[in-house]
């Protein structure tokens, strides 16, 4: 795999400030995932929360009772989204972010070159509520050809710490199986591991600056716990593919017209 560290884009030098790329590699590497503090600034991230909310709002308005048991919750004496779907489509401060040229060029520097971006979603995950995430593999999901080839960038937009609920990743776990997940009653799209799979991994904390990057392997187990700080803990996470990557056998539809290509190889 051709990597932006060895190929023209280095030249371009959109990692400047941010970080080596080698170094980013070889953590991805070896754990599964990395985070990449300062990709973005805080005032950008104050605009895509200022976006998210306006969005909130509207999508929360509009919204029939059956869609909001899957995408609302309760948090103490209001009603608040838990999150939303394709903001790379439908949301043009979004679209720009997923292009973002430092964004890319990590990407590109973990998968190869040419990416797109097939679904994406804000997490809301308001104080003493937004709840947990059970742990999965997002490969499980997405069924993808070559399983090097989906990355996960988890865009934090404000700092996301052990307290308000960080990722938390299986040390590794992308160089073992997909295992078989399964969906509660009455959630067909919340698919997760066993309780038992996931006490035999070692689960590691990944905290997050506001404006930076948490890239995880499409294979690596992950999951959040509940907010239990005074702060929210939103962020943005975008699922990249390469370009030559097609989903063999998804866990789940997915509406490919909705795609965003990024870059081409």
């Amino acid at each position: 795999m051709t990597t932006i560290a060895d190929g023209p884009h280095a030249a371009d030098n959109p990692l400047a400030g941010i970080g080596a790329m080698p170094e980013i590699l070889a953590t991805y590497r070896a754990d599964g995932h990395v985070t990449v503090p300062g990709v973005f600034s805080p005032a950008r991230m104050d605009g895509a929360i200022a976006d998210a909310i306006g969005w909130g709002e509207e999508a929360l308005a509009a919204m029939p009772p059956e869609k909001r048991a899957w995408y609302a919750e309760n948090a103490g004496a209001v009603t608040v989204l838990r999150k939303l779907d394709n903001p790379h489509k439908f949301r043009p401060f979004f679209t720009e972010i997923a292009k973002d040229p430092a964004l890319v060029a990590l990407v590109e520097g973990l998968i190869g070159r040419g990416v797109t971006v097939y679904f994406s979603q804000i997490f809301f995950k308001p104080p003493h509520g937004g709840g947990p995430k059970p742990a999965h593999q997002d490969n499980y999901y997405f069924g993808a050809s070559d399983p090097d080839g989906l990355v996960t960038a988890w865009v934090a937009m404000e700092d996301a710490d052990e307290e308000n609920g960080c990722l938390r990743y299986g040390h590794a776990t992308h160089k073992g199986p997909i295992l078989p997940h399964t969906a509660p009653e009455g959630r067909p799209f919340d698919l997760q591991l066993s309780d038992a799979d996931v006490a035999a991994m070692d689960m590691r904390p990944a905290p997050v600056p506001k404006g930076g990057v948490s890239f995880h392997h499409g294979g690596t187990v992950h999951r959040s716990a509940d907010n239990q700080s005074d702060r929210w803990r939103r962020a943005c996470a975008f699922h990249y593919v390469r370009n030559d990557v097609v989903f063999e056998n998804p866990a789940l539809p997915y509406d490919h017209s909705i795609k965003l290509v990024v870059t081409t190889a």
